[in-house]
């Protein structure tokens, strides 16, 4: 699978954020485009193995992903404020949202947008990984240490009562917190950034673990990027 190559903070909105930029720039007699496309993994379905495995990762995001965004897509049919935005746009504002297609934009558009996140932080090779510079001392500012704050995320995903995510966001305030949240809510939608996510709906899991939850969210360490969340934390920090 083709690597969509190293982001660097420049390009992290807009990864994370993937949208289409020529929605509304259709030739003349010509359909636009859809305004949210899927983004493409940046490794091959087994590369996370023996973690996460491949039919997971394929089901996950050729199957789960991909119809949140198709059905993103049709829920703003014949609705054209929405092109030219990225999910994260559209969630930062819910009130925005025309209250007919509220509901199913909150839904849908979680989907892409937590999914959109949630690929981008995980990858091959990071056992034994932490979070380095600026993050980790933020980190053992606001939990103590790596260590209890692993555990305060772990407890927060594995204990979300069906589905949902844990999270570690960065507040307004620059202060770090561990939540979760159910279904498809994003903590964007409060104002707050996504630094860490732990997907537990089922799909993310059950074929691999069936009802062990506690092994999966145990298993995700070692897939972190710590490189690219920490430089993520660095661009959010230097924004503020």
């Amino acid at each position: 699978m083709k690597n969509i190559g190293i982001l660097t903070p420049e390009r992290l909105s807009g990864a994370l954020c993937y949208h289409s930029e020529a929605c509304c720039s259709g030739a003349a007699g010509a359909p636009a485009e859809e305004p949210f496309k899927l983004p493409p993994l940046a490794f091959a379905y087994d590369a996370l193995e023996p973690y996460i495995d491949a039919q997971t990762v394929m089901i996950h995001h050729d199957k789960h992903h991909a119809a949140y965004v198709a059905n993103l897509n049709k829920a703003v049919t014949g609705f054209p404020g929405f092109c030219g935005k990225s999910p994260c746009d559209i969630l930062r504002d819910l009130n925005a949202i025309p209250a007919e297609i509220r509901t199913a934009v909150i839904n849908h558009g979680g989907g892409v947008a937590n999914h959109n996140f949630y690929w981008k932080i995980l990858g091959p090779d990071n056992k034994g990984a932490k979070p380095k510079g600026e993050l980790a001392k933020a980190i053992d500012k606001y939990f103590g240490s790596f260590s209890q704050f692993q555990e305060q995320l772990t407890k927060a995903a594995t204990g979300q009562f069906g589905s949902g995510w844990g999270w570690l966001t960065l507040a307004k305030d620059g202060s770090l917190k561990v939540e979760s949240t159910g279904n498809q809510d994003s903590p964007i939608s409060q104002g707050r950034e996504v630094l860490v996510t732990i997907d537990v709906w089922e799909h993310a899991y059950y074929l691999k673990y069936q009802n062990r939850r506690p092994e999966h969210t145990a298993a995700i360490w070692n897939l972190f990027n710590w490189d690219f969340i920490s430089n993520r934390y660095a661009q959010l920090i230097k924004e503020r």
